[in-house]
């Protein structure tokens, strides 16, 4: 070995002890929930449609009866660290009918969890664009649609059409909702229809798609490429209930409700 390389070789190491005190000293992974004090705050929505624009936080998105027209109510959770770095923070912004939330955190070692609980009046139409981040609602009579490039999607307790989509993670719905659309890239697709839906599409890239419905008789169009197939509902090409559901690589399960 030459004195060059041994000179190489104990800076690597010497970066590497460094980042290992570093990550000891920090200790456990930072997490929203350990804020026991979270911040609140109230904006003003211009009209019936929200778009909730959010870059690294969870969401929890809730339609609430008895809520103040023209009213969005947001409670945050935030805890982060950063070593050799700006100090960590967060953002809340609302532009018209755009709510923006951000969350800064840059260092050498940065770690930094943020949580979003949006309560919004019944009778908002809500679109949700995440970066890094799951997204959970439930109570949408109206129309809900949430895109997220890196996190999962569930749904709950809502009536109203929803188009749901990740690029990566699963994507899971159990509603009353007539109108269903699911795709994700990578993750499984999970749908429960307590009523007779009128459409259905489902689809996933790399994971498995398992669509259940009250019984009732459907018209199912179905295509893997890698993956089985199990069809138990009635089927009738001609029936006004469609179930459409496609995967890459992963299994289709179509079946009514015990």
């Amino acid at each position: 070995m030459t004195a060059r390389t041994r000179t190489r070789t104990a800076r690597v190491l010497g970066a590497a002890a460094v980042t290992a005190l570093l990550v000891t000293a920090l200790g456990a992974c930072a997490d929203a929930e350990d804020d026991k004090e979270p911040d609140h705050r109230a904006f003003t929505l211009p009209g019936a449609n929200l778009t909730v624009d959010s870059d690294d936080s969870a969401l929890e998105i809730v339609s609430v009866d008895g809520g103040k027209p023209g009213r969005i109510e947001v409670t945050r959770w935030f805890h982060g660290r950063v070593t050799l770095g700006g100090d960590p923070k967060v953002s809340w912004t609302m532009d018209g009918d755009r709510l923006k939330l951000r969350v800064h955190c840059n260092g050498l070692i940065a770690d930094c969890s943020a949580k979003h609980r949006i309560e919004v009046p019944r009778g908002t139409a809500v679109t949700v664009r995440e970066d890094d981040g799951s997204v959970s609602a439930r109570g949408f009579r109206d129309a809900l649609s949430i895109r997220t490039e890196d996190g999962s999607v569930h749904v709950s307790d809502s009536s109203g059409p929803l188009d749901l989509r990740s690029d990566d993670g699963s994507v899971h719905a159990d509603v009353d909702s007539r109108r269903v659309s699911a795709h994700t890239a990578d993750g499984s697709v999970r749908l429960g229809l307590g009523t007779v839906p009128d459409r259905v599409e489902a689809g996933s890239d790399d994971g498995s798609v398992t669509v259940t419905v009250p019984r009732a008789t459907y018209k199912v169009s179905t295509k893997s490429e890698d993956g089985g197939v199990d069809v138990s509902v009635p089927r009738d090409d001609t029936s006004a209930h469609v179930v459409d559901v496609e995967t890459k690589d992963g299994g289709i399960t179509v079946r009514t409700a015990n």
